[in-house]
């Protein structure tokens, strides 16, 4: 019989989030440590990062911090190095940090494409690169998408292509990497108030429009997206890898 519990359990495991101090990667780092797993929050910005770690601390919870900018390649690979020399083997990747930036497309410049792409994309690629090499009993790595991986979005060019380039990433690697039973997925959440999305909810046209195309009513509250994340963490899925799970109350499904 399977015991259902263990299959969900990540006590013991070493988690690893990219954006960790703030946003939905916050969210994300305090229901890991809860469930027993040693995590590690990474970001640009050590204050946030401590600051983080502290609110953690004052719930009786165990935060890790790295300095890491996923979009500097080579200082990544120093961070990871850094981190490496503290725990030499890591379970599981979280591929959290990101940029988003609205803009019409005839104003979109290289910079700012380079911006989002060099975080969302080559970041998530380079930063499971140097993930995997410490996954020596395989692991899971989670990459984070978002409803413009599956639906266009207007003046969201560079995100949209950097959210869609996620999906193929997701799927080759998980091929590539299955042999050494590494398994890779991407969650995609819909329609979340985080730090990086407030401008958008300060607006109550937008908000009208976009909650009329959830079918369940109501926006993603980061709890929403514990369950989906434990699962593709866990043994629970073990069985599943290059997949997606869109995590938006039906909104896609409802396009």
């Amino acid at each position: 019989m399977v015991n259902t519990a263990s299959l969900f359990s990540l006590e013991n495991k070493t988690v690893l989030i990219t954006g960790g101090g703030r946003g939905l990667g916050k969210a994300m780092a305090f229901h890991l440590a809860r469930c027993g797993a040693r995590t590690w929050i990474t970001g640009r910005n050590e204050d946030t990062l401590e600051t983080t770690c502290h609110e953690a601390a004052a719930e009786g919870l165990v935060l890790q911090s790295l300095v890491m900018d996923v979009s500097n390649v080579p200082a990544m690979r120093e961070a990871m190095a850094r981190f490496e020399h503290i725990s030499p083997t890591l379970d599981i990747l979280i591929n959290n940090a990101g940029n988003e930036n609205l803009c019409p497309s005839d104003d979109v410049d290289e910079a700012l494409w380079d911006r989002l792409l060099d975080t969302n994309l080559k970041g998530a690629f380079f930063a499971a690169q140097q993930a995997a090499r410490l996954m020596k009993n395989g692991g899971s790595i989670i990459n984070l998408a978002s409803l413009t991986s599956a639906a266009g979005v207007a003046r969201a060019v560079p995100y949209s292509a950097s959210k869609s380039g996620i999906l193929g990433l997701t799927r080759s690697l998980a091929v590539e990497w299955a042999p050494r039973e590494i398994r890779v997925n991407a969650l995609a959440p819909g329609y979340f108030h985080t730090d990086m999305t407030a401008s958008f909810f300060d607006d109550a046209a937008w908000r009208e429009k976009m909650l009329s195309g959830i079918p369940l009513g109501r926006f993603g509250l980061p709890d929403d997206l514990a369950g989906p994340l434990q699962f593709f963490c866990s043994s629970a899925s073990a069985y599943i890898t290059g997949q997606v799970l869109y995590v938006d109350g039906g909104t896609l499904c409802a396009l």
